[in-house]
Parts: structure tokens; sequence; C-alpha cells
């Protein structure tokens, strides 16, 4: 393999946010990202499309297997 794709983690701040998976009621489309626990503001990060975007999701930040809440 010429080109691999680095093997990267990327950090967020674990006593301000939450990681947390927005959902459309009407379109279905979900987005991963993080909610900041003082104002409520969410930042989007990645579109989740299948289970394997969730999982690289979960890879990419180190969150273990424990549940993401989705908002809708």
């Amino acid at each position: 393999m010429l080109f691999r794709r680095k093997r990267e983690t990327r950090t967020y701040d674990r006593e301000t946010q939450k990681p947390v998976i927005r959902a459309s009621i009407c379109t279905g489309e979900k987005a991963a990202g993080f909610q900041d626990l003082r104002t409520g503001k969410f930042t989007e990060v990645m579109l989740i499309r299948t289970s394997a975007d969730l999982e690289e999701f979960r890879r990419l930040y180190g969150i273990g297997g424990d549940e993401i809440p989705t908002q809708y």
C-alpha cells in the first residue's frame, strides 16, 4: 500500500463536553459531535451514515463502549 491513512486520535475536553449523536426527525440524517455542558451548544464533527462511521467516530476520539445519547 503506497498511501495509508494515518491512525490518529483526536481529543475533546471531557470536563466541559460530552459526545452526542444528533438526528433529524424529518430526514433521519445523523451527525456525531460534542455538546457543551454549560451552554448546550452542539458542535458537529462528522456525518453518520453507517455503523462503521459511528465506530470511526468512537475510535478517533477514544470513546468507550458506553452508549452515546441521541438528540432529536
